[in-house]
């Protein structure tokens, strides 16, 4: 088990991680997620052992996690932490780059793990050509199959899946997160994506300037936000008053898939811009008061359409 308690960090005096505290059993999948800034890649860092903290402490199981104050070389043996700049060597080639860190003493044992991990990631075709030679995506492919060769107890990703197709992301995803659960290795990955949150992680570690908003599940945090800026990581949303919907006064937090178009008896809008995303439109309407909203509808609808809305929430 990963247990970090209220741990603290500054840069130059600047407060980067605030009172941070959290337990991560072993083969959990973390999202840490946050706007930029906020402390996801520096918490990444400590967690490796890369930086002393100010203030708590971290262990995984009995085994203190210490920054380069106390090691030659910062780095915990048992974990592997992959950053955004890949690290490959770029005059040998990917499969030599996979293998970097296996033993040589089982030779055909490594040929066979380079060859699984080359066929994980897609990468088969470009065995044999140089890193230097590859596309950044093709580079972070590389670099996560590399990261995964020894099958570290922790696994920590920084936006693992930034410079990657979108036709290729979602497949690699799927390979990846399956391989790091069937061989139970803990993996925490900060992102901005909510396509590798919600449906991947068991637990959502929500930050906001180096501070923990929720830890909980991804149904947790996106059915039930504690507020507007939790919402918002994961795409538009509205903040209403529920009076206008003939719901209770206070204000309710919902995403556009919770506003439907209905025929009548809904609250007035009427139609600003609407936009085709393949599977449904994204209507913005305007409400009697003057407030714009965010509406998903099967059916497009023309500028200044009269439509009426109800709201569809657990509030």
């Amino acid at each position: 088990m990963l247990n970090v308690a209220n741990i603290s960090f500054s840069y130059n005096e600047k407060p980067i991680l605030k009172n941070l505290s959290f337990n991560v059993q072993q083969g959990e999948h973390i999202a840490v997620v946050g706007e930029s800034g906020c402390g996801k890649s520096t918490l990444l860092k400590c967690l490796y052992g890369l930086f002393d903290l100010d203030a708590g402490e971290m262990f995984y199981n009995e085994t203190q996690i210490l920054g380069p104050a106390y090691h030659l070389v910062p780095g915990m043996d048992f974990m592997k932490y992959l950053a955004q700049d890949f690290d490959l060597m770029p005059f040998i080639t990917v499969a030599e780059n996979i293998g970097k860190y296996l033993s040589n003493f089982y030779k055909e044992e490594k040929q066979q793990r380079i060859k699984e991990l080359l066929d994980m990631v897609e990468m088969t075709p470009y065995a044999n050509v140089k890193a230097k030679l590859l596309s950044g995506g093709q580079m972070q492919r590389v670099a996560l199959a590399r990261a995964i060769a020894r099958e570290p107890k922790v696994l920590l990703l920084d936006e693992p899946f930034s410079h990657i197709d979108s036709f290729q992301k979602n497949r690699l995803r799927r390979n990846l997160f399956q391989h790091l659960k069937q061989a139970n290795i803990t993996c925490i990955v900060a992102t901005h994506d909510k396509e590798e949150s919600l449906p991947f992680a068991d637990k959502i570690l929500v930050m906001k300037a180096g501070e923990a908003l929720s830890f909980s599940t991804p149904k947790e945090v996106y059915n039930n936000p504690k507020n507007t800026y939790t919402a918002a990581l994961f795409g538009d949303i509205n903040v209403l008053n529920g009076k206008d919907f003939g719901k209770t006064e206070k204000e309710i937090i919902c995403y556009p898939h919770q506003l439907h178009i209905v025929p009548e008896n809904g609250t007035p809008a009427m139609v600003k811009e609407c936009y085709y995303r393949g599977a449904d439109y994204l209507v913005i309407a305007e409400l009697q008061n003057g407030q714009r909203v965010f509406v998903e509808s099967k059916e497009p609808y023309t500028t200044d359409a009269n439509i009426a809305l109800n709201l569809l929430t657990k509030q």
